[in-house]
């Protein structure tokens, strides 16, 4: 069982995010305003390895045309966690969703997703260690 509560991780990893951990894709369009902006894949991983669960990937559309995609969580009481949702503010929509294993060892943007667990465990201390 966790130590910390959904309000302790969240608060960690509002603090944590920033233009050095967002997607390369998307840091143009980064800014304080907008803070969940481009960090739904290692945010994603960093709720994983604190509260388990699934990862989920959707398709992120802008008037019909495919942008990229989004990750958030299913925990394992089923309910569906996202933390970066809020980053939609241009009316984009999210389809296909699908759940997805977690790749074993380092994954895309690792250094980044390796920051921001340092960030977080700055503030909530040791975080249990990333899912196999």
């Amino acid at each position: 069982m966790t130590p910390w509560s959904f309000s302790d991780l969240d608060a960690a990893l509002r603090a944590s995010w920033s233009a050095d951990t967002c997607s390369p894709d998307d840091r143009s369009d980064w800014s304080p305003a907008n803070p969940a902006w481009g960090h739904c894949d290692i945010t994603a991983l960093v709720v994983n390895d604190v509260f388990g669960g699934e990862l989920v990937v959707g398709v992120v559309r802008l008037d019909g045309r495919r942008q990229g995609y989004h990750w958030w969580n299913r925990l394992p009481s089923g309910v569906e966690l996202d933390v970066t949702r809020e980053q939609f503010r241009r009316g984009q929509t999210i389809t296909e969703a699908r759940v997805v294993e977690r790749p074993p060892g380092p994954v895309r943007r690792w250094d980044a997703y390796l920051l921001l667990r340092e960030r977080v465990t700055g503030h909530l201390g040791h975080l249990p260690e990333p899912a196999a």
